[in-house]
């Protein structure tokens, strides 16, 4: 764990997938004071918009092709000074690696433990839930363990299921809910780690 932890501003490795959407809230809350945090890194698997956006904004981004092993994983991290893993759309399954249990977060488009596995992202999620006639649905913030949505979950956030929602509706309107929750709940476990380390 790198010595930034005893700092009152954490940092973060965010690890993304897609066009960034969650990365640009993170800065954007982070500029205005709202995210008591720094972003170390942001990392892929692959080549994707996320990326081009933590460049233009001057933050280090790495691509690491397929799964990475739990000794790769920390050396990033490491190099990185990184306290925390932020998962931003990121869609491998990540290997905790020592000392950073309950240190790595994600976030979900629906209500865990519903709709959540192995293959469920994106707007499969939001099918499925559309499909199943739920009335309710939205985003659950966890920690991670190793396995894919099993996390102790940290907080959530809902919205109605409209009778004429498609899966791109409803994903905007469960966006909106997530660019609120995921500063707000990373927030309060940085608070809660700043407390605790000085304890």
């Amino acid at each position: 764990m790198s010595d930034r932890g005893r700092q009152d501003v954490a940092t973060m490795a965010v690890f993304v997938s897609g066009t960034g959407r969650t990365l640009e809230n993170f800065c954007e809350r982070i500029a205005d004071g709202t995210l008591r945090a720094r972003i170390g890194v942001v990392v892929a698997s692959k080549e994707c918009p996320a990326l081009d956006k933590a460049r233009a904004r001057g933050i280090p981004a790495e691509v690491h092709p397929g799964t990475l092993t739990e000794a790769a994983l920390r050396k990033v991290l490491e190099r990185a000074g990184a306290d925390w893993v932020v998962l931003a759309g990121y869609t491998k399954l990540m290997a905790i690696p020592e000392g950073y249990e309950g240190r790595v977060v994600n976030i979900h488009p629906a209500l865990l433990p519903k709709f959540g596995g192995k293959g469920m992202y994106g707007m499969r999620v939001h099918e499925a839930v559309i499909a199943a006639g739920e009335k309710r649905s939205g985003c659950t913030v966890h920690l991670c363990d190793g396995k894919y949505d099993t996390g102790p979950i940290v907080a959530q956030a809902s919205c109605e299921v409209r009778a004429d929602d498609t899966a791109q509706t409803l994903a905007a309107r469960v966006f909106e809910l997530e660019k609120e929750l995921y500063p707000r709940a990373l927030n309060a476990l940085l608070a809660g780690a700043r407390e605790s380390s000085r304890a």
